[in-house]
């Protein structure tokens, strides 16, 4: 165990600093100038580029990137450009609110995606499997933006049940939840409905079939924890997406967390902003990831940890 959390460690520390180089090389790329974005239109060119002198931005790419990579050794994410706040601070005012949605999301998604994979699964081939999984179909492709809409003016106002936007209480947090997890529902549908399928075909199904278990029974005692291996390792990727990927969502609802950070840096121009939320959102799917891998042998005790 302790070689194997050694070994994924180094692999970790590699892909954070891949994901770091290739940030920094591709926000380097960008024909806008930061410095002009902080002194305006009407700043002179003196003031531009004495701005630039003091961000380091004049420097090389070589020597920006190995400065930034010392800032990170030490734990310092930067310092924002606009806000003239830590970029770390920033961040874990955010975190808590992403965390609540994350956690809220992947709830909805598990239990929407879960109950309509299996009931695809038992029904396979009926009209209950064709509507579910044309209903998955829709979850995946449909924008974000447009299923938030619908929800708020559905819920929040023709019906008046949940607040149009804001964050502090349970009410606040139902519809962006349901918004991501009616698009992730679609993906973990359709994997537990293959999953259940394989698994429904295995002998020890049938056998516990043949000594007069009813189905559900046998779908949710011995089929169930047997595909939801794939689902572990889907949650695992889940954690870090949530973490950045939800920037629509964010905004259509008013949820101050990071992604409706991350879109305010975008328009602004605020690297160091982005580059930790890149950084922060890779950490994040690393350790989900990871927690899927060590969990996994609990869930299958045949897959054993090298």
């Amino acid at each position: 165990m302790a070689a194997y959390l050694l070994r994924r460690l180094v692999q970790a520390l590699l892909i954070l600093l891949g994901v770091s180089l290739v940030t920094f090389v591709l926000l380097y790329l960008l024909p806008a100038d930061p410095a002009r974005q902080i002194a305006g239109r009407s700043a002179t060119p003196e003031v531009v580029a004495n701005i630039r002198a003091q961000l380091g931005l004049d420097q090389p790419f070589h020597v920006q990137y190995l400065r930034y990579l010392g800032g990170l050794l030490q734990g310092d994410l930067g310092r924002s450009y606009l806000q003239k706040t830590e970029v770390a601070t920033l961040i874990m005012s955010r975190l808590p609110a992403s965390l609540l949605l994350m956690v809220g999301a992947i709830a909805c998604e598990l239990a929407l995606g879960l109950t309509m994979g299996i009931i695809a699964a038992l029904r396979r081939g009926t009209v209950t499997d064709h509507a579910l999984m044309l209903t998955s179909f829709v979850g995946v492709s449909a924008p974000q933006f447009v299923v938030g809409i619908l929800l708020l003016y559905i819920f929040a106002v023709q019906l008046g049940w949940f607040p149009i936007g804001g964050y502090g209480t349970f009410s606040h947090l139902v519809l962006p939840s349901l918004t991501l997890g009616f698009l992730g529902a679609g993906w973990y549908s359709r994997m537990m409905r293959s999953a259940m399928l394989d698994v429904l075909r295995q002998d020890y199904v049938r056998t516990a079939r043949a000594k007069g278990l009813g189905v559900w029974r046998v779908a949710l005692a011995h089929a169930l924890p047997n595909a939801f291996l794939p689902i572990v390792a889907m949650i695992g990727i889940d954690i870090g997406l949530f973490m950045s990927g939800i920037v629509v969502v964010e905004s259509v609802f008013g949820w101050p967390g990071i992604g409706q950070l991350t879109w305010q840096a975008i328009q602004r121009i605020d690297i160091p902003i982005i580059m930790g939320v890149t950084l922060v959102s890779a950490v994040a799917i690393v350790i989900g990831n990871l927690l899927a891998d060590l969990i996994a042998p609990f869930i299958d005790p045949r897959i054993k940890l090298r």
